[in-house]
């Protein structure tokens, strides 16, 4: 099977409260709407509301965004385990499409009750219009 692309879901206008003292983005806040992109992700594949974040790799800060740009998060996933699933991660300037950041490795664990580990029985991404998410309702 080839690997899908990076599709890329989500974007950002990057506005004057998210600016570090030097005038880029500040990494902390790009990080956050990261894992909340990533998250929704997992949750949509999974079908289960209950994941968390369990590990990322090196962060790739590649270049910088600043107020006015407007940045995009694409999310893949690389491989699915017995109860955790593991993305890739770039953000990119819409308009340049130049990188801004890469994450390599950003793995996530399906939760049960008691918060333990819980097995999700998938092997690979489901299709957008196949989502997970029907099963929440």
């Amino acid at each position: 099977m080839s690997q899908p692309t990076m599709t890329f879901r989500t974007r950002k206008w990057v506005k004057p409260e998210d600016l570090n003292p030097n005038g880029a983005l500040f990494g902390g806040s790009l990080l956050r709407w990261i894992d909340e992109e990533a998250a929704v992700y997992v949750i949509n594949q999974l079908g289960n509301a209950r994941v968390v974040t369990k590990y990322m790799s090196e962060i790739n800060f590649v270049s910088s965004a600043r107020e006015g740009d407007i940045i995009e998060m694409g999310i893949r996933a690389t491989h699915f385990g017995r109860t955790s699933i593991t993305l890739r991660c770039e953000v990119r300037n819409v308009i340049t499409h130049k990188s801004i950041l890469t994450i390599d490795k950003i793995v996530f664990v399906n939760m049960g009750a008691g918060d333990m580990p819980l097995p999700h029985g998938r092997t690979e991404p489901i299709a957008e219009e196949a989502s997970a998410l029907t099963q929440l309702e």
